[in-house]
């Protein structure tokens, strides 16, 4: 092996800074999304006591953290930095949000991007204006997100929320999968599942195979926009957001047309098997007779058959329907 090949270093990277709020928890969510090219750069904001609400997203947006915030990642040189939090890009309305890509690119001299920014950018490119929302926050939080849609000429068709003010990040998937059911009640166009703490990368596809729409998450659409703002491509799973051919798929979005039944050729017909001589009858041989001595029965042995399973109990992989959502996982 050449070793002379590599001694200089690694190959280049394009570098994504990322300003994340104190408590997110889902970096490597992030780089799922990202090709081997791209190196994310993350820095978080300073902590202060206050579990999820509009006062936390008002906080952790606030121009001089974001100033700060950008600072730090200047040092490494990003080629782009994006917020990576939902509450914290649209308390602010879409006013405040678009004031806050004018602060970061300001302070670090490269391109910015919101996580609610990146929002808007993907319903456009995927044509959508009537969305169904899912978040984990309580209600107030989640009638922001609503109010700047609407700001942004975006019709909410259906949402369903969790109420959670913390642990956000351990919510699992089947939660997301019952709140995406509840959601989707309306014609929309797509369904966004808010909040960039919230697990979402190994929902989607199933999503959109099951709801046969083109689905949306925080983390998914901040990655995709920052990549996009310096000609690189995310990477994933079947999502309509990242390949346009997906967005006319199964995931996608039309039922597929029922299979052409063909007829089957007939059976070729055969001669006719001769008959053969039934052999003589044998006598049948009686049983030996039972041992003298008698076997005790083992404790525990289950004679009756196979246990029965408890009717509350579901089978492996299977949701019962009206399955009750978490109010705090953790």
């Amino acid at each position: 092996m050449d070793v002379s090949s590599f001694l200089g270093g690694p190959r280049p990277q394009c570098g994504v800074g990322v300003v994340a709020p104190f408590d997110f928890a889902l970096d490597r969510e992030l780089w799922r999304w990202v090709p081997d090219e791209v190196s994310l750069h993350l820095t978080r904001t300073p902590f202060v006591p206050v579990e999820v609400s509009l006062d936390l997203a008002r906080l952790v947006s606030e121009r001089e953290t974001l100033r700060h915030a950008v600072q730090a990642l200047s040092a490494v040189e990003p080629d782009v930095v994006a917020y990576a939090c939902t509450s914290g890009s649209f308390v602010g309305g879409v006013a405040g949000e678009r004031a806050m890509c004018a602060a970061m690119t300001h302070e670090g001299a490269v391109p910015a991007v919101t996580t609610s920014g990146a929002l808007l950018d993907a319903l456009r490119e995927i044509d959508a204006r009537r969305i169904a929302v899912v978040t984990p926050y309580t209600r107030s939080v989640t009638d922001s997100l609503e109010e700047y849609l609407a700001g942004a000429g975006i019709t909410v068709t259906g949402r369903a929320y969790l109420g959670l003010t913390r642990h956000i990040w351990k919510v699992a998937y089947r939660d997301v999968v019952d709140m995406a059911r509840q959601a989707v009640v309306g014609a929309a166009d797509a369904l966004f599942i808010s909040c960039t703490n919230l697990p979402t990368y190994d929902v989607i596809p199933q999503l959109e195979a099951e709801l046969r729409m083109p689905v949306l998450s925080a983390n998914q659409v901040t990655v995709w926009a920052a990549l996009r703002l310096i000609g690189a491509q995310a990477v994933g799973p079947y999502q309509a957001l990242l390949d346009p051919v997906a967005r006319s798929g199964p995931a996608g979005m039309a039922s597929a047309p029922p299979a052409r039944s063909l007829p089957l050729p007939a059976a070729p017909s055969l001669p006719p098997v001769p008959s053969v001589p039934s052999a003589p009858a044998v006598p049948a041989v009686p049983p030996p007779p039972p041992e003298a001595t008698s076997i005790p029965p083992v404790a525990g042995a289950a004679l009756a058959g196979p246990a029965a399973v408890p009717d509350d109990e579901p089978a492996e992989g299977f949701d019962p329907p009206g399955r009750a959502l978490s109010e705090d996982p953790g």
